[in-house]
C-alpha cells in the first residue's frame, strides 16, 4: 500500500503488522493501540495522529514525518 490516502482513518487497535504504508497519508488518523510491528512507515505522513500505545517493534521510520503526532506510551519492543 504505498501513496495511500488514510488521513483522519479510525484504526484504533487495528492489526497492520508488516503492512507496507510506504509514503502513506495517515495525517490525523487515530492508530490507538494498533500493531505497527514491522510496518514499512517510510515517507509516511504521520503529522498529527494518535499513536498512543502502539507497537512499533521493528517498524521502519525513515523519513517519516511525525510533527505534532501524540506517541504517549508506545511499545517499542516486545518481545
Amino acid at each position: 500500500m504505498i501513496d495511500s490516502d488514510l488521513s483522519g482513518s479510525d484504526l484504533r487497535d487495528a492489526d497492520l503488522r508488516g503492512v507496507d504504508l510506504r509514503g502513506a497519508n495517515l495525517g490525523g488518523t487515530d492508530l490507538r493501540g494498533a500493531n505497527l510491528r514491522e510496518t514499512n512507515l517510510q515517507g509516511a505522513d504521520l503529522r498529527g495522529a494518535d499513536l498512543t500505545g502502539v507497537n512499533l517493534s521493528e517498524t521502519k521510520l525513515e523519513g517519516a514525518d511525525l510533527k505534532g503526532a501524540y506517541l504517549d506510551e508506545p511499545v517499542v519492543n516486545r518481545l
